[in-house]
């Protein structure tokens, strides 16, 4: 048995220059780390992430209270445990907390912990981080949901939809999906350009040009799929994230404006907009609480990807509130949401079994660290989403998973999202 030693932290920053955690854990001659990812568009149900507000020398974003408590209570509360027994060391981190929503200790402590133990396991094991999860084999890539253009809370534009994805659906193999998206977000620039349009990115390395129009916006993604070559809606989807606890209030604000309309009219704006731009995926499409829309949208909506992410926030709890209800077919699954590895494999696992699609995701502040790309291929996950080509704390998940398929050689598959 390989026992923990100690465990320490430290500040590190991410990629939207905010302080962040890095945790590192230490068997006897050997040790991994791990950093923890922060969200901008968040759900109120999110796992807690703690700051320290009074720390004026890092406007309020410093974590160096988290650092105490990880060198000081989370070190010692883990010493000599067994680095392979991942339930064990994330049930005494929760435990240890002790609040609903990981209040004390803060999800970014406790997450970077259980994340760092998971790779130091596979470490001392000699086994690659994917293959430490439940997969024993017949291992699948993910198919990337790309983000090509940036808006909501991730821009600085007048963009009311936050993500606009790419998913490139005919690709036998991970590297050609990437080729696929490469050539898509190649000949995107340069329709942006030829606009006057600026060809910065936002938060997650998609373009933020300074349009206002969702129609605009996906106007120039439909040219930019034609002119490389490919057919929209069969050989690349346009896939969207509204993250409508930005935009609505009970459900009730359009995609297109500020005015408050029904749900049903909505709905509506959905229904067109999905049949005029063959559109796949549909993330958070209505608020957080909003049930009610949610499975409306579904009785009418039911053959493209209805996927939760600020509705579940990575919660088994409202996972199956959500099945009850019938409020998706899909999950986006954050591990920063709930706070631990374990706990995010039981919402994976749950929402395997009752027939969802989980998707794997960054957060817009995120980092050099590429767990969720190992998580993607060692739970099956359909897809993943990590940003865009651009930026290297995307492009490095990006990168992992082509090594990943690399190793896996003539066994490596694409998995399947239909």
């Amino acid at each position: 048995m390989s026992k923990i030693l100690k465990v320490k932290a430290r500040q590190v920053f991410d990629s939207r220059g905010n302080p962040t955690v890095e945790a590192e854990i230490y068997v006897k001659n050997k040790s991994a780390k791990a950093i923890c990812p922060s969200g901008a568009s968040t759900g109120t149900y999110e796992a807690y992430e703690k700051r320290d507000a009074n720390n004026k020398r890092y406007l309020g974003k410093s974590v160096f209270s988290v650092i105490n408590l990880v060198n000081t209570k989370i070190s010692k509360a883990l010493k000599n445990k067994n680095i392979h027994d991942q339930e064990r060391i994330d049930e005494v981190l929760i435990n240890l907390d002790g609040t609903r929503q990981k209040t004390k200790l803060g999800a970014n402590a406790i997450l970077a912990v259980s994340m760092a133990a998971k790779k130091l396991s596979a470490k001392v094991k000699k086994i690659p981080l994917y293959k430490s999860f439940y997969l024993t084999k017949n291992f699948q890539l993910p198919y990337p949901l790309m983000n090509i253009i940036n808006g909501g809370a991730h821009a600085n534009n007048g963009l009311r939809i936050q993500e606009f994805m790419i998913r490139p659906d005919k690709a036998k193999s991970f590297s050609e999906a990437m080729r696929i998206c490469y050539l898509v977000i190649k000949n995107l620039s340069k329709l942006i350009k030829v606009k006057g349009l600026s060809t910065s990115v936002g938060d997650e390395g998609g373009f933020a040009p300074m349009i206002d129009n969702n129609n605009q916006a996906l106007d120039l993604i439909v040219l930019a799929i034609k002119k490389s070559g490919f057919k929209n809606g069969k050989d690349v989807s346009i896939c969207l994230d509204v993250a409508a606890n930005e935009l609505f209030k009970k459900g009730k604000y359009s995609i297109h404006s500020k005015k408050y309309i029904s749900v049903d009219k909505s709905i509506s704006e959905y229904k067109k907009m999905i049949n005029k731009y063959k559109i796949k995926s549909i993330e958070d499409p209505f608020a957080e609480n909003d049930w009610m829309s949610w499975n409306k949208l579904m009785k009418v909506i039911n053959k493209i990807q209805i996927v939760g992410d600020d509705l579940y926030v990575t919660n088994l709890e409202r996972l199956k509130k959500g099945f009850l209800n019938l409020s998706s077919n899909s999950i986006l699954i954050k591990l920063n949401q709930i706070g631990t590895v374990s706990e995010t494999l039981d919402v994976i696992k749950f929402a395997q079994t009752i027939g969802f699609k989980t998707i794997i995701s960054h957060r817009s502040g995120d980092s050099e660290d590429t767990f969720i790309a190992d998580l993607a291929v060692g739970t099956n996950s359909n897809q993943i989403k990590t940003g865009s080509l651009a930026r290297s704390e995307r492009v490095a998940k990006y990168n992992q998973l082509l090594r990943i398929e690399e190793q896996l050689g003539k066994k490596a598959r694409m998995n399947k999202i239909h």
